[in-house]
């Protein structure tokens, strides 16, 4: 048996939102051990919601659904769902009267097309709603069928899924095993040379090992199977030591780690402090840094040094030297560096300056020229040259940027931690 899930709504196809709904039901789904090979986005309209039905009941024995279940016309999955599997809604006196409770005890009287909510298929079993006013509904509207319905409203939707449609689920006997992932993170290589790094372990059968690739980003999320999430951590952890010493400082963190975590994960082992000076990014690093919880006991500051002046008269770049490198050069960046880390008192320190565009460009300092300068607790300085595409978005770049200068201050944060090379724990 597998399930499929289909999202409504007209908005999703549109982008006016993001369908949060769908990666939801996913991890769910694995959590519990549920095959699911399948999603659709439909707009609201009956037919296209029927065609969209028809698919996923040759293929899955489990249709999640989410959206459609309010008031307005708009609304049509469940008098869609009735329609097609050629059964009456009738109206059920229980669930008009709870929802015309709910809005009295929020001081308000329902409206009239809030009754469209309490019209059910025959046979369909309500699927509470406890937060908000559409209720969902648990139906087998034919035999190996199960039809689950839920609002768009990200909240209420999860709140009736961990109250009803799981235990719901596991009475079906899912939940005696399930699927458990662990993302590994690279910084620094390509999806390709890592897959091919990494070539004997993309066709395990379990676990299975796949690469993804988003913004300069690479991953590799290992998945098991098991009957408990202790089984499956246990048969991922032998892949995931092979695969980090294989990447070395390559991997530079699990799952919800950031680069600027893995940053302050090491500032803490040294029991030191960094400060920013930023010209392109504009305050992205240090935003990027803060983001951390905690990152106060390390993050000394920063300048945001926009402006030449502000470069000299607040960190020191010589005015000769901006004249005669320009403010976009590796000797600026490494001066930006070193300034802050004076005037912040800082053990470490970070300077970045580049052309971000669409405009600044040059023949031989092209758009997304970008130099990132360290300076270490010895007061060393060196500096490092980015060529981040001239047809990047300014905003991809500043993002790149910023990633970039993390990665470098994080490589030699490492190998003061573990100056042996060895593979440090995450």
């Amino acid at each position: 048996m597998s399930a499929e899930v289909i999202c409504i709504g007209t908005e999703l196809l549109l982008g006016d939102i993001v369908n949060t709904n769908a990666q939801f039901f996913g991890q769910q789904l694995a959590s519990l051990g549920v095959p699911h090979y399948y999603q659709s986005v439909v707009g609201d309209n009956p037919e296209r919601i029927k065609r969209a039905l028809q698919i996923a009941c040759d293929r899955a024995e489990i249709l999640l659904f989410a959206g459609g279940l309010g008031p307005t016309p708009d609304d049509l999955t469940t008098a869609t769902l009735a329609d097609f599997f050629d059964s009456p809604l009738r109206e059920r006196p229980e669930v008009l009267a709870e929802i015309e409770a709910k809005f009295a005890r929020r001081g308000r009287t329902m409206s009239p097309s809030n009754r469209k909510q309490a019209l059910f298929p025959d046979g369909a079993e309500v699927l509470p709603n406890p937060t908000g006013s559409a209720p969902g509904i648990i139906w087998q509207p034919r035999p190996g069928l199960s039809v689950l319905t839920f609002p768009g409203v990200p909240g209420e939707m999860q709140c009736m899924w961990y109250e009803s449609a799981v235990p719901y689920l596991k009475s079906l006997g899912y939940g005696r095993e399930i699927v458990h992932s662990r993302m590994l993170r690279f910084w620094g290589i390509g999806e390709s040379t890592l897959a091919e790094k990494v070539r004997a372990f993309l066709d395990l059968p379990n676990p299975t090992v796949a690469p993804y690739a988003s913004r300069g980003e690479v991953r590799l999320r290992i998945s098991a199977r098991a009957p408990s999430e202790a089984a499956a951590r246990e048969a991922i952890a032998p892949i995931e030591s092979q695969l980090r010493a294989i990447a070395g400082p390559d991997c530079f963190g699990v799952d919800d780690d950031t680069l600027a975590s893995a940053v302050g994960r090491h500032l803490c082992a040294l029991d030191a402090t960094v400060a920013v000076a930023e010209s392109c990014t504009g305050g992205g690093l240090g935003h990027a840094l803060t983001s951390v919880p905690g990152s106060s006991a390390y993050f000394r500051g920063g300048i945001i040094a926009y402006q030449n002046a502000i470069k000299t008269e607040l960190l020191g770049v010589a005015p000769e030297l901006l004249a005669r490198q320009g403010a976009v050069s590796a000797d600026v960046a490494e001066a930006m560096a070193a300034g802050v880390r004076t005037q912040l008192g800082s053990d470490w320190a970070v300077g970045i300056t580049g052309i971000a565009g669409p405009d600044g460009g040059t023949d031989t300092k092209p758009i997304g020229l970008v130099y990132v300068g360290l300076a270490d607790p010895n007061g060393r300085t060196t500096s490092y040259e980015l060529h981040l595409g001239s047809w990047r978005e300014r905003d991809a770049i500043r993002h790149s940027s910023v990633c970039n200068a993390l990665d470098r201050l994080r490589r030699q944060l490492l190998a003061c931690c573990y100056p042996d090379g060895s593979v440090p724990p995450l």
